[in-house]
């Protein structure tokens, strides 16, 4: 039926109030560009402390005779994400400890090799500088968590904090932690304001960066479920169904390469990582703290990171920590201290698990001015001094 006179020139005025094209583009934008803004005395401070510990660790390097580019682009793990970049992975299991590349998982070698196929520059070039972003990327879902649940002093504490680890060169290296960290913060934010799909997506790419990608997948799994006993949401099941893909699809993607349904575990018991339920992290602890006289240094920070974890996570439960949070750095830290493998690697396991970090940047926002210089400096000389250690004197991996 064709329109009436009174409705005519109704037509054109429906047809301008339809969002022009770009319109959501342009508000993703803008929002961005707030979030950046708001965000941004938070990156300066991290940028200014790994600076200083990058600074401290050029100096200490020249007096020592070492080059410092080698070791954080091409060392260690970063050799073995550069080999499988270069190579890809084993068709078989072997027999060697330590030996097969399948326990690393994939989607950290795969960006590097992609964007190495369009960049100049070697491949440990871009691998580095990829983390070195992707931390930049993770500080700023730092500071959106803590935000969010704070306020925005917490916020730039928190990311502060995060910068001042004692392993926190490792995310300036050629490592995966910082791609992990960026896709923990932003999943748990997306949680806590009930983005569920990008939730479940970012924990699925997390379960392919990492094998602790499970923890975040249980947060975003579990948090789901209880949303969905309150109210069904498509939204809601599709995170929750998103968020253990990655891992699943590596651990039965290694299976179908070995022939056998356990094949990525038997991988890592090949890296004696076995889960013993933290009988040897007890064993370790009591050698370190009541038996061995002079203890290795490194050894012993990540004894106290150890223990000072499990008071924090204490502390974060007192404090009620939103139920994602704190099912996240739950799960890694059982995962971590139950874990029956290599021990000086556990500090670093555990950089990921920042909402640790809360009870502290809390304190820190209540503390007198004075004291929160001298907390800021003393956190920020540990990590320069604690980062150069690690890999000048530590004779062994991060």
């Amino acid at each position: 039926m064709p329109p009436t006179a009174t409705e005519a020139p109704l037509l054109p005025k429906a047809r301008r109030s339809r969002p022009a094209p770009g319109t959501a583009i342009t508000g993703i934008r803008t929002r961005v560009t707030r979030s950046l803004r708001r965000a941004a005395p938070a990156l300066v401070a991290y940028t200014a402390v790994r600076v200083f510990a990058l600074l401290v660790l050029g100096v200490w390097a020249h007096k020592e005779g070492h080059g410092i580019w080698p070791t954080l682009a091409a060392d260690w793990d970063s050799k073995w994400y550069l080999g499988i970049a270069d190579h890809g992975y084993e068709r078989t299991l072997g027999t060697e400890y330590d030996a097969n590349n399948l326990a690393f998982f994939p989607l950290y070698p795969v960006l590097v090799k992609a964007l190495a196929a369009v960049t100049p520059g070697s491949r440990a070039t871009v691998g580095l500088l990829s983390a070195m972003a992707c931390s930049f990327v993770a500080a700023w879902g730092v500071f959106a968590v803590g935000d969010r649940l704070h306020g925005r002093r917490v916020g730039i504490l928190l990311t502060f904090l995060w910068a001042c680890l004692p392993v926190g060169l490792v995310q300036w290296m050629g490592y995966t932690e910082s791609l992990f960290t960026a896709f923990v913060a932003w999943s748990l934010y997306a949680v806590l304001t009930g983005r569920w799909v990008w939730a479940g997506t970012l924990a699925a790419l997390s379960g392919l960066t990492r094998p602790t990608g499970i923890a975040l997948a249980a947060a975003v799994g579990l948090c789901g479920l209880f949303a969905l006993r309150r109210r069904f949401s498509r939204r809601v099941l599709t995170g929750v169904l998103l968020a253990p893909l990655g891992w699943l699809a590596y651990v039965g993607w290694v299976g179908l390469r070995l022939g056998r349904w356990d094949g990525y575990f038997a991988v890592q018991r090949l890296w004696h990582n076995e889960l013993d339920g933290g009988v040897e992290t007890l064993r370790r602890m009591r050698e370190f703290l009541a038996y061995d006289s002079t203890p290795e240094l490194f050894l012993v920070m990540v004894t106290v990171t150890l223990l000072a974890s499990v008071v924090l996570y204490g502390l974060s439960v007192l404090d009620r920590q939103p139920l994602p949070l704190l099912i996240f750095t739950g799960v890694l830290l059982a995962i971590v201290l139950g874990s029956g493998g290599v021990y000086f690697s556990r500090a670093r396991f555990l950089l990921p698990g920042f909402p640790l970090l809360l009870p502290v940047a809390l304190a820190l926002a209540r503390t007198s001015r004075r004291f929160l210089v001298i907390g800021v400096t003393g956190a920020v000389l540990c990590a320069a001094y604690c980062g150069a250690y690690m890999v000048l004197v530590w004779p062994s991996a991060p």
